[in-house]
C-alpha cells in the first residue's frame, strides 16, 4: 500500500488554510463535491506540488440491498482518474431504500446508516464491493461508520464483519477511529477488541474526527475538536501497525488555521506514541489467522488478491437481497417517514437518530440553498423540520430544497407577503419549464400548481 503520510480533509471553506499548512502530505476530497472537468484551482495547485488527492465517496451505498448504480460508479472512477489518485474510498453503509426490490417508492437517508452484521447482509455487501472493484480503475477502500443504533439479531462483531469482508473480497479498509469511539459509547463495543479482530494488513489509511456527547449519546459531528479517547484509540492502532496514512476530518464549524494545525500535530503525536510505546503487534486477531488470506496474501497491494477485481462475482440470490431491502426500507421509513419502529429496535435510539437526520437535512439544505434561511428568517428551521416529518427525501438535497419551497407555497406560506413573494420568485427561477403530460390528472394538478404558485 502506498505510504500517504499525514493528511487533512480538503473542503472549499478551508482550501487556503490547507494549502498553507506545513506538513500536509495528502488530502481527501468528497467525491460528489468535485467535478472532473472543473477541478477546484486549490486542488490543482496541490496536485502540482505533488500532494496526493484521494476522492472519498458518500453516496454509493455499498451496504444497500441493490447492486451499485453504474452511473455513480462511473462518476467515482472519473474523479479518481481526473485527480490521479492511487485509490478511492467509500463507506460500509446504506444510504437509500425502497425501489424495485420492495415495490415501493425510493427514499433517501441523506446519511450513512449501519448495515446489519448478519451473514446475508455480508453476502450482499461482498458482491456489491466486488462489482465496484471491477468498475473502478484503482483499488477501493471501505470505511467503518458510526452508528446511533444497532440492528437486532446481529451475528458478527464489527471486527469479525470487517475481517470477513476483507478476506472474501480483497478490499482495503479505511478505519475511522472516531467511529470506533462512537460505537463504544453508543453500543458498548470495545474498540480494542475491534482492533484486535481486524486484518491490519488490509489497512489503507485512518480517519480521525471530532464529535460530542449529549444525553449519553455520542454524535460524530466532524465539527468539534478531536476528543482524547479518539486519540487514544489511534495510539492503540499505531502500536499494532504502522498506518500507511492518517487523515484529520473536519466538515463544518471550521476553526482558525492555527487551531487546525494544532489538531493535526496532536494526530501526529498520537501516532508517534503508538509507535514508541510497544512493538508493533501486527495482526493480532481475526478468526483463523493462519488460513488463506493471512498476512502477506491479503489486500495490501502485494498479495495475489490485492484487487480481486478480475475474478467472477458470485451472484447473491434475489430473495436474500429482497429480505435485506425490506428490512432496510422498514428502518429508513421509521426514521424519515414516521412509520412504526421495526420489531427489535430501541424506540428511544430511533427517535434520536430520526431527529439527527432531520436536523442534518435542514442544515445541508440551508447550505445548498442559502437563500431559503435568508427569505424565511427564524422560521426556516421549524418550517423545514415540520416539512421533513411528512416528506421523506426522494432525491438529492437541491431537489429537496425545491420540494420544500414548493410545499410552503402550495400551503400559502410564509404568511408574510413579502417573504412569500421572494420565495415564489426563488422557486420560479430554479424550477424551469416542466414537460407537458398527456394524462388529464397530471395536467389538472399542474394547472392547479400554476395558479397557486403564480406561474
Amino acid at each position: 500500500m502506498e505510504r500517504l503520510g499525514t493528511g487533512i480533509g480538503w473542503r472549499p471553506e478551508i482550501a487556503d488554510a490547507v494549502e498553507g499548512m506545513p506538513g500536509v502530505d495528502w488530502v481527501e476530497a468528497v467525491a460528489e463535491n468535485v467535478c472532473p472537468g472543473h477541478l477546484p484551482a486549490s486542488l490543482l495547485r496541490l496536485r502540482e506540488r505533488g500532494v496526493t488527492v484521494v476522492p472519498h465517496g458518500v453516496s454509493l451505498g455499498l451496504g444497500g440491498a441493490e447492486r451499485p448504480d453504474e452511473g455513480r460508479l462511473r462518476a467515482l472512477a472519473e474523479r479518481a482518474q481526473a485527480l490521479g489518485s492511487p485509490l478511492v474510498t467509500e463507506h460500509i453503509a446504506f444510504v437509500r431504500a425502497g425501489g424495485s426490490l420492495t415495490a415501493s417508492d425510493r427514499i433517501e437517508a441523506g446519511h450513512l446508516l449501519p448495515v446489519p452484521r448478519t451473514r446475508e447482509a455480508l453476502d450482499v455487501l461482498c458482491e456489491n464491493v466486488r462489482i465496484a472493484q471491477q468498475a473502478l480503475p484503482v483499488p477501493l477502500a471501505v470505511e467503518n461508520i458510526a452508528a446511533l443504533l444497532a440492528w437486532p439479531g446481529e451475528e458478527l462483531t464489527e471486527g469479525q464483519f470487517l475481517y470477513e469482508l476483507a478476506d472474501r473480497t480483497g478490499v482495503r479498509l479505511l478505519i475511522d477511529v472516531a467511529n470506533l469511539h462512537t460505537n463504544h459509547v453508543n453500543q458498548a463495543e470495545d474498540p480494542a477488541i475491534a482492533l484486535a479482530e481486524l486484518p491490519l494488513e488490509a489497512l489503507a489509511y485512518v480517519h480521525v474526527a471530532g464529535g460530542y456527547e449529549r444525553d449519553g449519546v455520542w454524535h460524530d459531528s466532524h465539527a468539534h475538536p478531536v476528543a482524547a479517547p479518539v486519540l487514544d484509540i489511534l495510539t492503540d492502532l499505531a502500536s499494532r501497525v504502522a498506518p500507511p496514512g492518517v487523515l484529520l476530518e473536519r466538515d463544518e464549524n471550521f476553526p482558525e488555521p492555527a487551531v487546525l494545525a494544532r489538531e493535526l500535530e496532536a494526530v501526529r503525536e498520537a501516532v508517534e506514541r503508538g509507535r514508541a510505546g510497544a512493538p508493533a503487534r501486527g495482526r493480532t486477531g481475526g478468526p483463523e489467522c493462519g488460513r488463506d488470506g493471512g498476512a502477506g496474501s491479503g489486500p495490501d497491494g502485494g498479495g495475489a488478491r490485492g484487487r480481486a477485481g478480475d475474478e467472477p462475482v458470485a451472484a447473491v440470490p434475489e430473495p436474500v437481497r429482497q429480505r435485506l431491502a425490506l428490512a432496510q426500507t422498514a428502518l429508513l421509513s421509521a426514521l424519515v417517514a414516521g412509520t412504526p419502529a421495526p420489531e427489535g429496535f430501541d424506540g428511544g435510539r430511533l427517535g434520536v437518530q430520526a431527529r439527527a437526520l432531520a436536523s442534518k437535512r435542514a442544515g445541508v439544505v440551508a447550505k445548498v440553498a442559502p437563500e431559503l434561511p435568508v427569505i424565511l428568517g427564524a422560521g426556516y428551521r421549524p418550517a423545514f423540520l415540520a416539512y421533513a416529518q411528512e416528506h421523506p427525501m426522494r432525491g438529492g438535497y437541491r431537489l429537496d430544497a425545491m420540494a420544500f419551497a414548493e410545499s410552503l407555497l402550495l400551503a400559502e406560506e410564509p404568511q408574510d407577503a413579502t417573504a412569500r413573494r421572494e420565495l415564489r420568485a426563488w422557486w420560479r427561477e430554479r424550477s424551469g419549464p416542466a414537460p407537458r403530460s398527456r394524462r388529464p390528472a397530471v395536467r389538472a394538478v399542474r394547472a392547479a400548481r400554476r395558479v397557486l404558485l403564480g406561474r
